[in-house]
């Protein structure tokens, strides 16, 4: 059964009848390396991984049945690897959200959770954060000892708040894209319905066409609209460009869609390449 009568406009048709997978107490080699993939693919947010980044002595630990399914999450969640790709460079309430995605395979409900987090960092330290999510009573119903943890947001279950739903697709950008390639970089992306204790809006992931990469702007604030042409030129055909991270010099590159332009066909090509020498990634494109 889908998760919705629109998984594949929403992205989540890789997890539609998709069963949990678990490290059986008879499992061949082949079966826990199946296993050790779907760790590093979950936990760290379909990052490609190195071979060089590999964490092989906890690997050997779970070959030989040294540890469980639990115990290797949690120390590729201790590692330097997850450090540097999700806590030294991101906003420690970023951080935050991609460990609940992460570890526990949903969004955060609400600020509360954010600040207990950011508290128990401040006052015990990392470890002690990385450990609040593994040995949690959510954890343990949900993944018990040796069930790789999966996303749990995109359906409705006992014990899970509906406005979760909503949250965890301003998370989940699709099944081909990573927590550290998206548009809006390193920045929360639930802070301001947090804060207002507001449900977040369904942005479906690529590569719809509204949903590729777009971000609402920070503020509240109105993209800017310009026209480079009218239907009177050339084909009179018309498209709509998101741009994000335009830099120009002398500026800090903005990590958001800053820009939303309206030009004819036969401009798209010069645009793309002055974008291009902004350092600007096109979000989307939609005909007029």
């Amino acid at each position: 059964m889908a998760i919705t009568t629109a998984a594949s406009r929403l992205g989540t048709s890789a997890f539609s009848n998709a069963a949990p997978i678990e490290l059986w107490s008879k499992a061949s080699q082949t079966d826990i390396s199946a296993v050790i993939a779907a760790v590093y693919r979950q936990v760290l947010g379909n990052d490609y991984l190195l071979k060089s980044e590999r964490l092989t002595g906890a690997e050997s630990l779970l070959l030989n049945g040294s540890i469980s399914v639990r115990e290797f999450v949690r120390q590729v969640a201790k590692s330097q690897l997850y450090k540097a790709k999700f806590f030294s460079s991101s906003f420690h309430s970023r951080f935050t959200e991609l460990n609940y995605k992460h570890f526990l395979g949903r969004a955060p409900y609400d600020e509360s959770e954010i600040a207990y987090h950011l508290d128990l960092y401040q006052t015990k330290g990392y470890d002690a954060d990385i450990d609040s999510y593994i040995d949690s009573t959510e954890y343990e119903v949900n993944f018990g000892e040796n069930i790789v943890p999966y996303y749990r947001g995109f359906t409705t279950q006992p014990g899970q708040k509906t406005v979760g739903f909503t949250r965890i697709f301003q998370l989940y950008r699709g099944y081909a894209t990573s927590d550290r390639s998206q548009i809006p970089g390193n920045s929360p992306r639930l802070a301001s319905e947090l804060a207002k204790n507001s449900a977040s809006t369904v942005v479906a992931p690529a590569p719809s066409n509204n949903g590729f990469a777009y971000r609402p702007p920070l503020r509240g604030e109105t993209p800017s609209s310009t026209f480079g042409g009218s239907q009177a030129f050339g084909t009179g055909r018309l498209y709509r460009v998101e741009v994000a991270s335009i830099s120009k010099p002398g500026y800090p590159k903005v990590r958001r869609v800053n820009q939303a332009v309206v030009i004819p066909y036969e401009q798209l090509s010069d645009y793309f390449q002055r974008v291009q020498r902004q350092n600007g990634k096109i979000a989307s494109i939609t005909p007029l």
